[in-house]
């Protein structure tokens, strides 16, 4: 087997793995029925936001020390992050014990970027495509096998809400032994690039006089090299900053991604809310219709973008979308059947799943190669301040602390308001565009 297609199946397996969390799919439902007096105005305002403020305190740390102890050791932790909050969840029971938890989880979502730029670092620039495309769909299967099997276990009464944390906890036990089993990375973007600086010597020296010598030359070696990171890291963000596409589609990477870890984070509150007497919860189904259409959505994504839109025509489209994904969910909230939120959710999730696949490839369009992680993981950092203020805003009681329906109301619109911004946007760049095409013609 060729060394690129070892190494992606090994990180394909520890992706698969990660995402079989069936306990997730059915987490308010077990915190609300396993006797530990929570209510459903607790899990969204004491307990669920501190995932959204750990992960944005941990991200850009973590970003940082992925790079400087070159990958593999961040995927061991976000597995062992995996097993903490998994444990937590079966062994403990009171209030603070969940927050914590909930800390965890945050660290768990942040290390994920350990995962997907291991690829840059271990196979060649040829393959990159092929890999990304090999980890992304590893993940789509994981979740979608999650999904599956928690809805037949659960339908045919096989195992309760809480027997599902056995399940992702010994998931995340095995992600964790498998990440120690990946190959280690010798060299990293940043930190760890080819060292050109050489020891120096002196003809008549002696031993211990070189080992001096040596051992100082080493450490101004260590000192230079984490000073040309730094550069090499600020070198990367500037010019990548500096060109105006990146940061049109950059925004828009950024406010979509805000708006859908915000609707996902409070979904399963909402639909006991809307139903909170359903015998059988249909979560896990849901969450497996979702993730097969997103996978084909992206894929529909990339085929039709590549080659067949401009970026303009791409970024009408996307407002398209935006408005579609908040009238989805406008449906979702304000609706009293159950399975018409179910309905409008998954397509909610496969429109926002065609969206972010194509800012995601104008993005990367117009980057140096090396960047590809350091701008995502920007623009997901812009992401989650956004996030965090929207939740403050409009969940938290020092904010509106609306009820959940008007939530969502607020989530919907913001979508819609999205799409109204950038709607305008392409019109501008459309005049703009035409007079400047119809004073070249004067002139020729």
């Amino acid at each position: 087997m060729k060394e690129w297609l070892r190494i992606s199946c090994l990180l394909c397996i520890c992706g698969f793995a990660r995402e079989i969390r069936p306990s997730e799919l059915y987490l308010t439902q077990y915190l609300l029925t396993d006797g530990r007096n929570l209510t459903n105005n607790m899990l969204n305002r004491e307990v669920y936001p501190v995932c959204t403020y750990s992960y944005l305190a941990t991200l850009v740390l973590i970003f940082l020390v992925t790079d400087f102890l070159r990958y593999k050791p961040l995927i061991v932790v976000m597995g062992a992050c995996g097993v903490t909050f998994s444990s937590m969840l079966i062994w403990t029971t009171s209030l603070t014990a969940l927050q914590i938890l909930e800390f965890f989880y945050g660290l768990y979502l942040a290390s994920e970027v350990a995962y997907h730029t291991y690829i840059y670092a271990k196979v060649d620039r040829a393959y990159y495509p092929k890999v990304t495309a090999h980890a992304r769909a590893a993940m789509f299967l994981g979740k979608f096998v999650a999904g599956g099997s928690s809805q037949i276990l659960i339908n045919f009464e096989i195992m309760t809400y809480k027997s599902l944390n056995y399940i992702t906890w010994s998931t995340q036990i095995f992600t964790t032994l498998w990440a120690l089993a990946l190959p280690s990375v010798d060299k990293s973007l940043y930190f760890h690039r080819k060292n050109t600086i050489q020891p120096t010597s002196a003809v008549g020296s002696s031993t211990m006089e070189l080992q001096e010598a040596k051992t100082v030359d080493q450490r101004g070696s260590e000192t230079v090299a984490s000073n040309a990171a730094f550069k090499l890291i600020w070198s990367h963000f500037y010019n990548a900053y500096s060109n105006l596409k990146v940061v049109q589609w950059s925004i828009w990477y950024a406010v979509s991604l805000c708006g859908f870890l915000q609707v996902i984070m409070y979904m399963q509150v909402l639909w006991i809310e809307i139903e909170p007497d359903i015998g059988i919860a249909w979560n896990g189904a849901v969450d497996a219709v979702l993730t097969a259409l997103a996978a084909l959505m992206a894929l529909a994504a990339g085929y039709i973008h590549a080659g067949r839109l401009k970026p303009l025509q791409s970024l009408l489209v996307l407002s398209i979308f935006a408005a579609l994904e908040g009238s989805a969910l406008l449906i979702c909230c304000r609706t009293t059947n159950i399975y018409v939120s179910y309905a409008a959710y998954i397509f909610f999730g496969a429109f926002y799943a065609f969206s972010i696949t194509v800012a995601s490839a104008e993005v990367a369009r117009h980057l140096e190669e090396e960047s590809f992680g350091l701008v995502f993981g920007v623009n997901t950092f812009v992401a989650l301040v956004i996030q965090t203020l929207l939740t403050i805003t409009v969940v938290s009681n020092s904010g509106f602390s609306l009820d959940t329906r008007g939530q969502y109301t607020v989530y919907a619109f913001y979508f819609i308001t999205v799409s109204g911004i950038f709607f305008i946007a392409v019109a501008v760049e459309y005049i703009i565009n035409r007079c400047n095409k119809n004073r070249t013609n004067l002139v020729a």
